[in-house]
C-alpha cells in the first residue's frame, strides 16, 4: 500500500511540530515550509499527496501559494489549517483550490479525521464552519478575487505586512515605480483609497 506523503506549511515551529506529532505515525511528512514562497518551491519539488497549510504566512499567503501550486499539481489535496473562522477566509481558501478547512482551535480533535476525509476525495470543513460553507458562494467576493492579477495579489500581501515600496521591489525583483503602479491598480480595482484600506481588505479577503 502506498504511503501518503504530506507537506506542512506554517510559520510557527510549534504548529509544525504538532502536525508531525499528530500525523507522523500514519503518514510520511516529506517536508516543512515556514513561508509561502518556500511552500510553493517545496511543493513543486516534492510533489506530495496532501499539503497542510496555514493562511497567514510571510512573503506569500497560503491562499496565494495554493493558487500557484494547484495549476502545476492539480491532483494535490490542499487542507487549510487556520485560526481564521470568518467566511471570507473560508471562501478564499476554496476558490484557491482547497479540499478542506480546519480550525486550529479544534485541530487535536479534527485534524486526523479531516486528513482522512480529504484523502478519500471528500470535502471537510470544521463543524463550527459548516453553516458558512453552505452559504459560501458570494458573487461579489468571487468577482473581487478574480479582479486582481497574481502580481497584484502579491503586492497587496506585502503591503499588508507593512513592507515599504523599496522592500517590495527588492523582494519581487521589480522597480519601485512598478510597485507603485501595481498598488494604484489594486486601489482602483477594489475601490480603495489608502494603505490602511488596502491592509484591511487584504486581511478580510484572506490575502494574509
Amino acid at each position: 500500500m502506498k504511503t501518503i506523503r504530506i507537506l506542512l506549511g506554517d510559520d510557527h515551529p510549534v504548529i509544525l511540530d504538532g502536525g508531525r506529532a499528530l500525523l507522523g505515525d500514519r503518514y510520511e511528512i516529506v517536508g516543512v515550509a515556514a513561508d509561502g514562497r518556500a511552500l510553493v518551491e517545496a511543493a513543486l519539488k516534492l510533489q506530495p499527496d496532501l499539503i497542510l497549510l496555514d493562511i497567514s504566512m510571510p512573503l506569500l499567503s497560503g491562499i496565494e501559494a495554493a493558487r500557484r501550486i494547484k495549476p502545476s499539481l492539480p491532483g494535490v489535496k490542499l487542507l487549510f489549517f487556520s485560526m481564521h473562522s470568518e467566511r471570507p477566509y473560508l471562501q478564499a481558501a476554496f476558490e484557491a483550490g482547497a479540499t478542506g478547512y480546519v480550525l486550529k482551535s479544534t485541530a487535536r480533535e479534527e485534524l486526523k479525521v479531516a486528513v482522512q476525509k480529504v484523502l478519500e476525495g471528500q470535502i471537510y470543513v470544521s463543524k463550527g464552519l459548516s453553516e458558512d460553507w453552505e452559504h459560501l458562494h458570494d458573487p461579489d467576493q468571487v468577482a473581487k478575487s478574480v479582479m486582481l492579477s497574481a502580481r497584484e495579489r502579491e503586492v497587496l500581501q506585502l503591503i499588508a505586512e507593512g513592507r515599504s515600496s523599496k522592500e517590495i521591489a527588492a523582494l519581487l525583483n521589480i522597480s519601485v515605480k512598478t510597485v507603485s503602479y501595481h498598488r494604484e491598480n489594486v486601489k482602483r480595482k477594489l475601490g480603495l483609497r489608502t494603505i490602511a484600506e488596502l491592509t484591511r481588505d487584504a486581511i478580510a479577503r484572506g490575502s494574509m
